[in-house]
């Protein structure tokens, strides 16, 4: 019902306290008008023709009349509303309890004579004078609000619900935050347009403000296009859910990338002699500090390790591991899922933390944590180097030692290239193998 839509309590309808009256042969039902309504309802009393002979059919009419004028009358209040969104939104309501789709004006002149004059007669009559909401709606004279480009942010996030289905918190926050970035970067160079309004020179200007950037901050030419992309799929969703039928001046603006840049692995003499220093790490918060420790000999994701529970952190077996499972989140791939047993240092930073990493479970702090720590310590190798350098030193260094493709893809978390075939190999000779790499 509307009135439920609309976020207002309907009015119970009685048979008791429906008064029937003949008007002629047909019978009307005779109601006061509530206080409510009278903001848009100018009679005190409305007579509503029930459209029969019979006084039995009469009375099991009623109530829906009743709630139908009801529904008018809050679609009116909602159509009396200054938000242009609302009104729109209230047009479409009215007409549909009138039993009209909603159309534009221009459409509704274009109907045939017999539809045309089907809406005009439908509109209710107060007196000699059609009432102007009503009238508006059915005849559709209320024009569809543009959609802004903040509007549009806020239409993506109900569109694409179904993105969020599975993620935790945390994850839900990390997939919003580049998108509210984009959208924010866009508004700050061109300004919060209609985007139907939106030119192909605003973008381009957009386009060119990141370039400028690039020359300027030594950015990546991958970032701004994520940048843009994420602006695009924002106003390419909101165009096609809502049937906006728009042309986007968005193709053919992204930037050559270029060879891809990858993270550079620590070497194992900086792991020994700078991660690893007595005292080295000591001005990082326990929790960030053992994060980065957990990493060394496992390889794992900061993302993944943050997530560790009581229940996916394992120390009392006899052989000690980490699974990675999705435990009130969502994994980055289905490969992701594993086990990884512990060793050397890394299982002495769970020791102290059997039940995980509260602290950064639902906070995307770790990162920015961590780098600002090494940054200022002289602990990167070099510039590009990052936490995640961590899980590709794990990797190098179990190529150095041979093992098997299967068996790194595995603990890494990747997709194996060619068939897989068996269970692979057992948490006992898992734990052979990280054993002779372990720091």
């Amino acid at each position: 019902m509307l009135c439920a839509q609309l976020g207002f309590e309907a009015i119970p309808v009685h048979h008791s306290s429906m008064n029937i009256k003949q008007r002629g042969k047909i019978y009307q039902l005779v109601k006061r008008v509530p206080r409510r309504y009278q903001p848009v309802e100018a009679r005190e009393t409305v007579w509503i023709s029930l459209h029969t002979d019979s006084e039995s059919v009469a009375k099991a009419k009623a109530p829906m009349a009743w709630a139908q004028m009801i529904e008018a009358w809050e679609a009116r209040l909602a159509g009396d509303s200054t938000d242009a969104e609302s009104r729109f939104e209230a047009a479409k309501e009215l007409a549909a309890v009138r039993g009209f789709r909603y159309m534009p004006a221009a459409r509704v002149a274009k109907l045939e004579r017999h539809e045309l004059l089907q809406r005009v007669e439908a509109v209710q009559t107060l007196g000699n004078e059609l009432h102007l909401i009503e009238a508006a709606a059915v005849l559709g004279t209320i024009a569809e609000p543009p959609i802004k480009v903040s509007r549009a942010l806020e239409l993506f996030w109900t569109l694409a619900k179904a993105k969020t289905l599975g993620k935790s918190e945390a994850q839900v926050k990390k997939w919003k935050s580049p998108i509210k970035q984009a959208i924010r970067d866009f508004i700050a160079v061109v300004g919060d347009k209609a985007i139907g309004e939106i030119s192909r020179d605003d973008v381009r200007a957009f386009r060119d403000w990141w370039l400028e950037r690039i020359e300027t901050e030594d950015l990546n030419p991958t970032t701004v296009n994520k940048n843009m992309d994420h602006f695009g799929k924002v106003l390419k969703l909101v165009n096609e859910e809502k049937r906006l039928g728009l042309t986007l001046p968005l193709g053919g603006l992204r930037l050559e990338e270029g060879e891809k840049n990858t993270r550079p692995p620590f070497s194992l003499d900086w792991i020994k002699n700078k991660l690893l220093k007595r005292g080295a790490l000591d001005g990082l918060d326990a929790e960030a500090r053992a994060v980065l420790l957990v990493m060394v000999n496992t390889g794992a994701r900061p993302s993944e390790i943050c997530a560790l529970t009581a229940s996916t952190i394992n120390l009392s077996s006899n052989v000690p591991y980490i699974s990675i499972e999705p435990d009130g989140r969502k994994l980055k791939t289905k490969h992701a899922r594993r086990k990884i047993p512990l060793v050397g240092v890394s299982l002495e930073a769970l020791r102290a933390f059997p039940d995980g990493f509260p602290r950064y479970r639902e906070s995307e702090g770790l990162s920015k944590a961590i780098s600002d720590y090494l940054t200022a310590n002289g602990l990167r190798e070099t510039a590009a180097h990052s936490l995640y350098s961590l899980r590709h030193s794990f990797e190098d260094r179990m190529l150095k030692v041979g093992v098997d493709e299967r068996i790194r893809r595995d603990l890494m978390g990747h997709r194996l290239t060619r068939e897989r075939y068996g269970e692979g190999a057992d948490l006992e000779h898992l734990h052979t193998l990280i054993q002779a790499i372990a720091l």
